[in-house]
């Protein structure tokens, strides 16, 4: 199992991070990649470089069991975990590239203060603020099911957690300066991560 999720791992970085950002190259002229900001401990720079070894923790993760240097925990390695988790990390990476789809142009890592992109409502982002995110999480969560060692839980709780810094302390706030009252009104009829779920906005 820990080779498989190792091989969905690298699916997942392939087309999601490497094709779209070539995708968005040959379209756009950008990357999309906007880097880490905020003064170095402050809970900007935190979003982004949690993000980042959070990122790099959930791949070592199978890659160290694999090679029997950690140990998965044995209450959740039953043969139905494991194959749920194989599902959620197939449909995670799905969704993930469906989301990008529907983004377009507007598609970014990261947050550039002094730029202004389309404010996308359309498609799953009439269903909820942050699709790709909640992709990314489901994806994360497969992972970690398939190899349940104790690095790839604490992979999956600090992505959670910097995915949470970087849409209310990094991406909200400057949605709000650029779009105003348009992103307030869209904050207050879509949910955050899940339909209906954080339509309440708090800048």
């Amino acid at each position: 199992m820990p080779a498989t999720a190792l091989g969905l791992y690298l699916i997942f970085a392939v087309l999601g991070f490497g094709w779209r950002s070539w995708t968005q190259y040959r379209h756009t002229g950008s990357t999309g990649f906007r880097g880490i900001h905020g003064r170095p401990g402050s809970l900007q720079w935190l979003a982004g470089a949690g993000f980042i070894a959070a990122i790099l923790a959930g791949a070592a993760a199978p890659l160290l069991q694999l090679l029997d240097i950690l140990t998965p925990i044995a209450l959740l390695q039953a043969p139905w975990i494991q194959a749920s988790g194989t599902v959620l990390a197939v449909a995670g990476i799905a969704a993930t590239l469906y989301a990008q789809r529907d983004m377009g142009e507007s598609w970014r890592i990261g947050v550039d203060p002094s730029e202004t992109t389309t404010l996308v409502r359309s498609g799953v982002f009439g269903l909820v603020r942050n699709p790709i995110f909640t992709a990314m999480l489901i994806f994360a969560a497969g992972i970690t099911v398939m190899t349940p060692n104790p690095l790839a839980l604490a992979a999956f709780a600090v992505l959670w957690v910097t995915i949470e810094l970087q849409v209310r302390v990094v991406e909200e706030p400057y949605l709000n300066t650029i779009h105003g009252q348009v992103y307030r009104d869209y904050c207050g009829a879509v949910g955050r991560f899940v339909p209906h779920i954080g339509r309440t906005l708090t800048v």
